[in-house]
């Protein structure tokens, strides 16, 4: 089996650079062999420092198109909405944003999003790891963890709004490359979890690690 390529940096903010970089390396690798970049994005307190950060490290933000690995069903303005947070820390002008409408309730939503993604292979999916475990919205024994497809509705999540959109495994593993972003000591456990052997137990075990980064702060990885 494939390992992860593993980053440990010394803090969040280092964490947060060594994202933008990859995801600008990922985005420029892109426009330059394909003519387009699509690219996969996930909330947290983390990846808003690292949004901040890309915006200047990308030229011309025309055709990149940005996704998203999940998002919970709450109106767009919402301060619990992914793409809230994407569009007041990430400054990408020229970009095409591609919505999880989560208002329209999980199955809508889903199913529109599997519609926009029907021929799309995304560049690099930005995910994040919660304690339980579980990655993009991809929950500990929740049926979307076994979900065919490129999106899936999310229901009775642990955490609220119970009520969400993901990407499915296999759009995650379809990426070309995919980055676990990890930050804070309260992760220790989650992340050697995941790096343990695939157990759905820990869903962020199960995605693929041929092409998987992972960057982790020294308190996630328990050397701070």
């Amino acid at each position: 089996m494939a390992e992860p390529r593993i980053l440990t940096v010394p803090d969040t903010g280092a964490a947060a650079q060594a994202a933008a970089e990859m995801l600008a390396d990922a985005i420029g690798d892109a426009l330059t062999q394909r003519g387009a970049a699509h690219i996969a994005l996930s909330g947290g307190t983390t990846p808003r420092q690292a949004f901040a950060i890309l915006g200047p490290l990308v030229a011309h933000w025309d055709d990149v198109h940005v996704w998203f690995a999940d998002e919970r069903c709450v109106d767009p303005d919402d301060p619990e909405a992914n793409s809230r947070l994407v569009r007041e820390t990430l400054v990408a002008p020229g970009a095409t944003v591609h919505r999880m409408e989560g208002e329209l309730g999980a199955e809508a939503a889903a199913e529109a999003y599997e519609r926009a993604l029907a021929d799309v292979v995304l560049d690099l999916v930005l995910l994040g790891l919660g304690e339980d475990g579980h990655t993009a919205s991809l929950f500990p024994g929740n049926p979307a963890l076994e979900a065919e497809g490129r999106a899936a509705p999310v229901h009775d999540a642990p955490k609220p709004p119970p009520d969400r959109v993901t990407l499915t495994r296999a759009t995650i593993d379809g990426a070309r490359a995919r980055l676990l972003l990890v930050t804070g000591a309260g992760k220790v456990a989650a992340l050697s979890a995941t790096l343990a052997a695939p157990d759905p137990a820990t869903p962020a075990s199960l995605v693929r690690r041929d092409g998987l980064t992972v960057i982790c702060d020294s308190a996630a990885a328990g050397t701070a």
